[in-house]
């Protein structure tokens, strides 16, 4: 279960470009034509994404997304829980003090 003291951290074979305002990111592991493995992000998740580094809360993400858009905090934190589950199911982050952290 995710909570606002929890923190993420990316996983290691990950390379992230930023293409017309959309961050891509790509596992380096995947097979070269394999498009599913390819996720683009939108600019609120780009926010999230670029939080991610192993020390930042999940509580301070939320915060930040409420005070950048026009949201509140309930859906800012609905929203941005379940995009950090949608990344960790992917594999693309890791809970801190899990592996890839």
């Amino acid at each position: 279960m995710t909570t606002s003291e929890t923190c993420f951290s990316k996983a290691q074979d990950l390379v992230t470009r930023c293409v017309a305002g959309e961050t891509i990111i790509v596992p380096v592991g995947s097979g070269v034509g394999d498009l599913s493995s390819i996720y683009t992000l939108n600019e609120v998740s780009t926010v999230i994404w670029e939080m991610i580094d192993g020390a930042t809360k999940v509580g301070r993400i939320i915060e930040t997304v409420c005070n950048a858009y026009d949201v509140s905090p309930g859906e800012a934190e609905k929203d941005t829980l379940q995009f950090l589950d949608t990344l960790e199911q992917a594999g693309l982050i890791h809970r801190c003090g899990e592996q890839g952290s």
